[in-house]
């Protein structure tokens, strides 16, 4: 094209490291897999921070099809447990150090409800260690707490929980938050944790204080689930499928009329389907010249511009941020207590 385009100031929005790396060949990634559910773990240097726009630290992230059926639940909360305890080895937790868990988000927007969900469902113990109670062997001290949005209490979430934290002092910090996504196939299909804390908002761009061991004073891992996506992302994700099912049709169809039906996984059959940069630009015109990145980048331009890059979710999210949620507290429970082993 002629006249090049400034795209750098319209920035695509994501909290998980995955999305930033799957183009990246210089991050050094481990992935394995777990009966389906795929695991991906990256150590990001301190020389790499500025590149990635994250903080030092680990990063773990599992991947996985279906939260609607138990046995797929299982398999999701059992892998999760496994690495939070792998991560809680790491930074040299204890088995008796006392936890403190926030679930942040705002209860009454149902994407942003995965916190205050989790929150419910976790097993608290505290008060049973305060007043001497007789407990299980096992168990570990455990206080919760959903501290709401700045926009319905007025003060910064980082604020309560320092006051909460100088009070009871816990050992350590586990805070549950939705995330945003660019990928619309790891929406609601995704769980990262992470010891590096978190930046609330950050991924919707309503940043808050930062939550982490500098800002509180001890570790905080943060886990989180993709549930928004910027329509900027479906429709770029659109046209992708668009020229991929072009391509498989193309390729196919003289084939047998079977061959491209759409039995079984679709998205299987054409994912390595592609068009040449000639038939892109026959198709799409000057469009179809532009790189993956720059094409995001210049639909989110126009859809920002107009005020149309909404942040947009599953039509079946309750029900994903009931089983979601129900997953983390689950997991968080059997690895945070050793008496405890229940999905």
């Amino acid at each position: 094209m002629g006249n090049k385009i400034n795209l750098s100031k319209y920035n695509i929005r994501t909290d998980l490291i995955v999305d930033i790396i799957d183009n990246n060949s210089n991050v050094n990634k481990e992935t394995d897999t777990y009966e389906g559910v795929k695991i991906t773990r990256v150590e990001v240097k301190k020389d790499m921070e500025e590149e990635l726009n994250k903080k030092k630290g680990t990063y773990i992230t599992i991947e996985f099809d279906d939260v609607t059926n138990y046995e797929d639940r299982e398999k999701i909360g059992k892998c999760f447990e496994n690495e939070i305890k792998k991560l809680l080895n790491k930074l040299n937790i204890k088995d008796d150090d006392d936890c403190l868990i926030i679930g942040l988000g705002n209860e009454k927007s149902t994407p942003d409800a995965l916190g205050p969900l989790s929150i419910k469902n976790i097993l608290v113990t505290r008060h049973l260690f305060i007043l001497n109670t007789n407990h299980k062997e096992g168990l570990r001290s455990v206080s919760a707490v959903i501290p709401d949005v700045m926009g319905n209490t007025g003060i910064e979430t980082s604020d309560i929980i320092k006051s909460i934290v100088n009070t009871i002092k816990p050992k350590f910090i586990i805070t549950i938050d939705a995330l945003a996504s660019s990928s619309i196939n790891r929406l609601n299909k995704t769980i990262q944790m992470t010891d590096t804390g978190i930046h609330p908002g950050s991924g919707i761009g309503n940043s808050r204080k930062e939550i982490n061991k500098n800002t509180i004073g001890v570790p905080v891992i943060a886990i989180g689930v993709p549930t928004v996506v910027e329509s900027s992302i479906i429709v770029n994700d659109t046209i992708k499928y668009l020229l991929k099912h072009i391509s498989y049709i193309k390729n196919n169809f003289s084939k047998s009329k079977l061959t491209y039906t759409k039995f079984g996984n679709y998205l299987d059959k054409i994912k390595n389907s592609d068009l040449s940069q000639e038939e892109k630009k026959e198709i799409l015109g000057m469009i179809g010249e532009l790189s993956e990145e720059d094409k995001l980048s210049l639909i989110n331009e126009v859809l920002t511009s107009i005020n149309y890059n909404l942040m947009v979710t599953n039509t079946e999210i309750d029900y994903l941020i009931l089983k979601l949620s129900e997953i983390i507290a689950n997991s968080l429970n059997n690895a945070l207590h050793r008496q405890i082993s229940h999905f």
